[in-house]
């Protein structure tokens, strides 16, 4: 009788542990934020432009406008011939590459203004997809050169003309008005059409090597431009982004993907307890698919893998909404720019754990901040009180044991990818590409 009742209890829970390990992902959505359809990047660095796009996109339809659809190669021409510019200038010796920042996207739209898509294609052949790979080499040959004549003292005063030459080749020439629904726009008047006022907007990060609640510039290798970030703590950030999106604001995300809890192939993002090495060839087959307990992720951890270069910055996305997964909690509806892949047709479910390790940082509206942040921050007047957290009961992260399971891939920018991944018992190497 004995054997037998412990044979049933053995069975129960051998019953239990299968349909524990059977259970898939169930997504509800929370929120969801009216977005542009997805599109992609092809090959090229270029996604600081199509997701700060895809971000002013939905403030345009937030202020009540048409869906627009914008150019990013009107803006990603103008950033080329201001990297070119500052690497002369600087004597090449700052960062020159395709990747880039939020603030990139808005310094230019703030100085040039924007065009549409249907009036700035940004490439000769439209039926062919981007690629800069070949034009990224030419500029950085040429402003090398340029650099050695500068040196020499033999640079002639119109250089930046032979940089136009090369971009609008590239590019076309820049359209000084198009029409738009019937209406002759310039890109500056259209800009201001669409109510998009690039100064309103902040970008957040949470990082100890700074004074918490003050300016600091985000020491990765794309800030090129020297931009500044406000620094909250990673409890503050995390409030600033759920509060956000609950206010009907999207958010504009750089992130790292290179590491193996990131599957745009399988839709999904998360920081998973079980080590990637320790996988049985099962569990490897199964990641992304089924339900597995996330890591608790402290700030001094994420500062940890910050510091070891684990987390850096490779690709920027645009967050759209929020979701409940039924076994984890909260996670983010991403809008990527790789093209319509995987079942989500090109978005990624991010779990909030993947949010808290792996945002370098995040542009929202300044209003689409608490009220308290805003005070604190001095974006807006008055005394700062604290204000009522917006996270859910059970996500305030516990201290993580140290991680190696997120080890990158590659540091740096990726190429979009296509095909669904599974992630393998250790990282592999990928070239580097300066694409993300």
């Amino acid at each position: 009788m004995q054997k037998f009742a412990l044979s049933l209890l053995l069975a129960v829970f051998a019953t239990g542990l299968f349909a524990q390990k059977s259970e898939t992902y169930e997504f509800t959505e929370i929120k969801r934020l009216p977005a542009t359809p997805v599109k992609s990047q092809d090959k090229t660095g270029t996604c600081w432009a199509f997701s700060c796009a895809s971000f002013l996109e939905s403030e345009a339809l937030r202020l009540g406008k048409s869906e627009a659809n914008l150019s990013e190669m009107f803006v990603v021409r103008h950033i080329y011939r201001q990297k070119c510019e500052n690497y002369v200038r600087r004597q090449g010796t700052a960062q020159f590459s395709e990747g880039g920042l939020a603030h990139d996207m808005l310094n230019a739209v703030k100085q040039f203004g924007i065009a549409p898509e249907s009036a700035y294609p940004g490439r000769a052949d439209v039926s062919k997809p981007y690629d800069h790979s070949q034009l990224e080499k030419s500029l950085k040959a040429m402003c090398e050169e340029l650099v050695k004549q500068g040196k020499a003292g033999k640079l002639d005063q119109k250089w930046l003309s032979k940089v136009d030459s090369v971009l609008d080749a590239e590019f076309g020439v820049v359209p000084q008005t198009f029409t738009v629904d019937g209406t002759l726009f310039t890109p500056v008047s259209y800009r201001d059409f669409l109510a998009i006022h690039p100064d309103n907007y902040v970008s957040i990060s949470s990082f100890t090597h700074h004074p918490f609640y003050e300016k600091f510039i985000l020491e990765v290798p794309d800030n090129w431009a020297n931009g500044q970030f406000y620094n909250l703590p990673l409890s503050e950030m995390m409030r600033c982004l759920q509060y956000a999106v609950q206010q009907g604001y999207t958010v504009e995300w750089d992130a790292d993907v290179s590491n193996m809890g990131f599957s745009a192939g399988n839709g999904i993002a998360i920081v998973p307890e079980k080590e990637w090495k320790d996988r049985s060839v099962a569990d490897r087959q199964n990641a992304f698919k089924v339900w597995e307990p996330e890591k608790t992720v402290t700030q001094e951890y994420r500062q940890q893998l910050f510091d070891q270069q684990i987390t850096t910055d490779d690709h920027l996305m645009h967050i759209v909404g929020m979701l409940d997964e039924a076994h984890g909690g909260d996670f983010y509806a991403v809008k990527n720019s790789w093209g319509e892949i995987s079942d989500l047709k090109g978005y990624v479910n991010v779990s909030d754990a993947y949010m808290r390790l792996n945002t370098l940082s995040f542009t929202v509206h300044k209003n689409a901040l608490p009220t308290d942040v805003q005070r604190r921050l001095g974006i807006q007047s008055g005394s700062a009180t604290s204000g009522a957290p917006v996270m859910r009961p059970n996500s305030t992260p516990a201290p993580a044991a140290t991680d190696k399971s997120n080890i990158k891939v590659s540091p740096a920018r990726i190429q979009p990818k296509t095909s669904t991944i599974q992630p393998k018992a250790t990282p592999q190497k990928a070239g580097k590409s300066s694409s993300n």
